[in-house]
């Protein structure tokens, strides 16, 4: 982008040309087998991700290069098979000296990152979950969040069926003054109403597939809360979640940071 806005600068483009380079710009084929979005961060606060449900170890870990050698760090979700992309990332040159490599097999998540690149932090949030059982969705959701610049506070296993186990970690939660909290939950999904009607700020609810009976019935708990101030995400979509809490931050920065 740098390169078409100096040409552009000194006349080596005219302002149409100019327009539709940047227009193209965000559009990177790779091998003939698929687009990058390099321009999403610029365009919508959120860069690409990687899902790697589905894709090739080798796929996945040429993207995460690409991406991160652009935006200096890249995040792939939903990956099977770490070791093999663990693999693939190493046959690249140089990887280890410029990069570095974070796995979180909990989340099945892959994050790449250079190591003279710093993501600016925007802010607090919080992420509690019911149980244990919701652990793998909220360390997605942590992960997604962090890519967007946030500082994570977490509290696992504060769920109803002992509530006195919530007020502990939500007043430290207050006290570090988060913007958002993401309360994940299976079962009756009914922990995000619980946080939501003692807290100030925006609750993200993210039902899970965790429970007996009909798995769906977190979600419609949470979507016929009585308690406002909550927003409801997708079945076990802790990376919606995550991305979510990021651009609230993300808007609030901005906005404080306006030159």
């Amino acid at each position: 982008m740098r390169e078409i806005l100096t040409k552009f600068r000194n006349g080596e483009l005219s302002l149409n040309e100019a327009e539709k380079k940047l227009k193209l710009f965000y559009l990177d084929e790779v091998e003939k087998l698929y687009n990058l979005d390099f321009n999403r961060k610029n365009r919508t606060g959120v860069p690409e991700v990687v899902y790697g449900k589905g894709k090739e170890t080798e796929d996945i870990a040429n993207i995460l290069f690409k991406l991160a050698e652009d935006n200096g760090t890249a995040l792939a979700t939903r990956v099977n098979d770490i070791e093999g992309v663990m693999k693939s990332l190493n046959n690249i040159k140089d990887i280890d000296k410029y990069y570095n490599i974070g796995i979180n097999n909990i989340a099945k998540t892959i994050a790449l990152t250079k190591k003279n690149y710093k993501i600016k932090s925007i802010g607090k949030i919080g992420i509690i979950t019911a149980g244990t059982s919701d652990i793998p969705v909220a360390e997605e959701a942590k992960e997604a969040a962090k890519i967007m610049g946030c500082d994570v506070l977490t509290a696992y296993d504060v769920g109803i069926a002992g509530i006195h186990r919530i007020t502990k970690p939500l007043k430290k939660m207050v006290d570090e003054d988060v913007y958002c909290i993401i309360v994940i939950a299976g079962m009756e999904g009914a922990l995000p109403s619980v946080v939501s009607s003692l807290v100030d700020v925006p609750v993200i609810g993210v039902p899970t597939s965790t429970g007996y009976g009909i798995k769906e019935t977190p979600l419609l708990t949470m979507l016929h809360s009585c308690t406002p101030g909550l927003a409801v995400v997708n079945m076990d979509n802790g990376f919606g979640a995550g991305i979510f809490a990021g651009l609230i931050g993300y808007n609030i920065y901005k906005r404080l940071n306006i030159q």
